[in-house]
């Protein structure tokens, strides 16, 4: 959970994930609609497949042991080298570096690393200072220390070196270059944006609502029915037209409802959001793994998006 997030946002999903599932065993045999309604709002849901698949996995081939080796843990979907080191030293004591975005914010200022931390060479060289810090014993206290480091104090802008207890040691403290290292390539440019344009399609008090294919982006979570606006297309004839071509459904009265503006890692949306009516049509499973239709009151039990639960929100006020 704490991969590409904070803490602070972390700590209450976390306690309500041991909640549900308290063991390996219990997480591999849930079913992933569980996983995800219990991930929902965290982001980055590929995290929480991978966490799934990786249960199963511990009980298949690990007799539902969590291995301690870094180079075992290695081989579990989701877990990258840094994580397998995290997991290894902090869980299990070994003697094993990290290197997460803190890690390497924290050594490229120590010792004035000038190139981008994420290139093939600085990578290597990063992963070799790492190791070569670690102390004999303690080495999980000592990556969560490192971490805390630069959460706490040694921030991408503006770090705190008053507060620094290896200040005496940073290079670039040392030629005032700490706001400048690392060197982050694309820093600044502006996020591609996209228009969307989604369906509140209503037959009676029922929902349609579609299940996203696993292999996709937010995989596996529901969503309104709807996709990327094509040039000159209005709202509503887009999500009259995918509507048309997913599912062999026709759609009639179709309103603007309102419009959500959302930012994902690494673009931006705009959510036109139609509410319609179902006229008829065969609503066959092609382009989305499931659909159904759904009443309000019943949406709470599947996993949406962030940007489809403030649809969900506005659609509940008006009730």
């Amino acid at each position: 959970m704490l991969q590409q997030t904070r803490v602070g946002t972390v700590i209450p999903y976390y306690s309500a994930w041991l909640r549900s599932f308290p063991t390996v065993r219990e997480l591999a045999e849930a079913s992933i609609d569980d996983v995800l309604k219990m991930w929902e709002g965290l982001g980055y849901y590929r995290r929480a497949r991978h966490l799934h698949q990786a249960a199963k996995q511990v009980m298949e081939r690990f007799g539902g042991e969590v291995p301690s080796a870094a180079e075992a843990l290695g081989t579990l979907p989701g877990i990258g080298e840094s994580t397998a080191g995290a997991i290894a030293s902090i869980a299990f004591g070994a003697r094993e570096p990290v290197l997460d975005g803190n890690v390497k914010r924290i050594l490229c200022r120590l010792y004035l690393l000038g190139e981008g931390p994420d290139s093939p060479p600085a990578t290597r060289e990063l992963w070799r200072l790492a190791g070569r810090l670690l102390p004999d014993r303690e080495a999980g206290v000592f990556n969560q220390a490192l971490m805390d480091l630069g959460a706490m104090v040694c921030l991408p802008r503006n770090p705190e070196c008053g507060r620094c207890p290896v200040i005496q040691d940073c290079l670039a403290r040392q030629s005032n270059a700490q706001d400048r290292i690392p060197v982050m390539a694309g820093r600044g440019k502006p996020l591609p944006h996209h228009d969307i344009a989604v369906g509140v399609i209503r037959e009676g008090n029922r929902l349609l609502i579609e299940r996203r294919r696993d292999d996709a982006m937010l995989g596996g979570l529901w969503e309104f029915p709807g996709s990327r606006m094509e040039p000159g297309e209005t709202p509503a004839g887009c999500v009259a037209r995918e509507v048309r071509e997913t599912l062999g459904a026709e759609l009639r009265e179709l309103h603007p409802f309102m419009t959500v503006k959302h930012a994902y890692s690494h673009f931006r949306i705009t959510m036109h959001v139609v509410e319609c009516r179902y006229l008829g049509g065969c609503c066959e499973k092609t382009g989305h793994s499931d659909w159904r239709w759904a009443e309000l009151g019943e949406l709470d039990r599947f996993a949406f998006d962030t940007a489809s639960r403030k649809v969900i929100r506005k659609l509940k006020e008006g009730t």
